[in-house]
């Protein structure tokens, strides 16, 4: 304990008064989960506001024996960010973003920038950086790199690491890995930075990372249909990228989500006057300005077709930021509801209607009654597929039946060789099934990894392996 005490009176007076903080009232809301499902403790707050007090920080706990957890935004959906005891470095105060070249098409932005941030940064330039998702207002850059993070373009833009240009991260024992290169090709030996991406702070903190910029599209448009069944959405995806290849994202919401979110939501709106079984919202970009038109004409032929009941495409941008609200909302309007098992899966996308009809019946066999919202990104197979505990089963009850839910769902997605994690991450949350299922060969890769950068085990100790 003497030794403890040492070392963090070293680390609080090197950062100094604004890079600690004892006080539980400000540690508090780093220490809860957005949806109140895990919670912990830290004796203390660190953060940073540069490269070097991170290595300072990180060489400090290294050399005591201390264990740290890295946070970002805490927008993480699998416990990684939520301490238990340990240190915990918040990346809130590297919030710089320290270069954007519009020839090169890249931007360094440290780990604390959020997401909007650098969004808006690429837009002033006329470029974009092209990921998207939910919690892209708190969401940073350092937690999307260290989950992989997915959102809604994966399929034209790929996942958080293919937006990687470069990175600088401190290693456990506070040496620096400096490789915040804006080369498109680099062919000398491990891509070193791949590591980092997707470890969930494991093998070290990410400080800054040099970011894959692209063209800002013209024109863009935004349709929601309604469907029938989700087959008909796998055909619509793979008809409208032919007829008009433009879409850059294909959105599904099952009925009792959209009905949960016109529920517990305020300001959602749906433009239909009965509600379908399902709808997808999709998003289209171009160059050129007949967009709307090629649109139209493909989304008639689909109507014509059989593939949709009905269609609109949004008429101005408030009406499109509707029907992405909508989209948005489908994890927050579960709350009110009760317990929920939620899963992160992803199959080939052929599989996603099969998948679906499986999973319905696996779930109703764990809990009868059991009320299903399917959501998610029906364009990369990523279906986020969340069991609510029935409306006559009391929440105790049914928290003891989650365990065996999620082996059954995911079961089913492993049948098609999919991934039980498919952009949120392991986590705690997911770790023992994780470590079940994954075979041997690839867990002592991961370990020997692992035991090379943090032999000591002091980054996110208890998170992934």
């Amino acid at each position: 304990m003497d030794a403890q005490f040492s070392t963090l009176t070293r680390i609080k007076d090197f950062v100094g008064p604004q890079g600690w903080t004892e006080d539980p009232d400000l540690i508090a809301p780093h220490l809860i989960e957005w949806r109140d499902r895990w919670s912990g403790t830290a004796p203390i707050l660190l953060m940073p506001a540069s490269t070097a007090e991170a290595q300072m920080i990180l060489s400090q706990c290294h050399e005591a024996g201390l264990a740290v957890t890295t946070q970002g935004g805490n927008t993480g959906l699998v416990g990684a960010q939520i301490p238990r005891g340990e240190v915990l470095i918040s990346t809130k105060r590297l919030n710089a973003i320290r270069s954007i070249d519009p020839v090169d098409d890249a931007l360094v932005a440290e780990a604390g920038v959020i997401l909007t941030q650098v969004q808006d940064a690429a837009r002033q330039i006329g470029k974009r950086f092209p990921l998207s998702l939910a919690s892209e207002g708190s969401a940073t850059i350092g937690g999307l790199i260290s989950t992989n993070a997915g959102g809604v373009h994966v399929r034209r833009h790929g996942m958080m690491r293919a937006q990687i240009l470069g990175l600088e991260a401190v290693l456990p024992n506070g040496s620096l890995y400096e490789g915040l290169s804006a080369l498109r090709k680099d062919n000398t030996g491990y891509d070193l930075k791949q590591l980092f991406i997707g470890a969930e702070g494991t093998l070290g903190l990410v400080t800054a990372a040099t970011l894959k910029l692209v063209a800002q599209p013209r024109h863009t448009t935004v349709a929601l249909l309604a469907l029938e069944t989700p087959a008909q959405a796998v055909e619509l995806l793979h008809r409208l990228e032919a007829e008009t290849a433009a879409v850059a994202a294909f959105e599904v919401m099952n009925h009792l989500g959209v009905t949960l979110a016109l529920k517990n939501i305020a300001n959602v709106r749906v433009p239909f006057s009965d509600l379908s079984p399902w709808l997808a919202l999709v998003e289209f970009e171009g160059p050129n300005a007949d967009l709307i038109e090629t649109v139209e004409v493909a989304l008639a032929s689909a109507l014509e077709a059989g593939l949709a009941l009905d269609a609109v495409v949004a008429q101005n941008e408030a009406q499109a930021k509707s029907f992405w609200y909508l989209r948005e909302e489908m994890s927050a309007c579960q709350k009110p509801e009760g317990v929920a098992a939620k899963h992160d899966v992803s199959v080939p996308v052929s599989k996603i209607p099969v998948f679906l009809t499986l999973a319905d019946a696996a779930a109703e066999k764990v809990a009868p009654g059991a009320r299903i919202v399917a959501f998610g990104h029906c364009s990369d197979g990523n279906i986020h597929y969340d069991v609510i505990q029935p409306s006559a089963m009391s929440a105790e009850t049914y928290k003891a039946l989650v365990p065996q839910m999620n082996e059954a769902i995911h079961d089913v997605a492993m049948s098609f060789n999919g991934s039980i994690s498919a952009e949120h991450g392991i986590g705690i949350s997911r770790r023992d099934e994780f470590l079940r299922r994954e075979p041997e060969a690839n867990l002592v890769l991961m370990r020997a990894i692992k035991a090379s950068f943090d032999p000591k085990n002091i980054m996110n100790p208890r998170v992934l392996l």
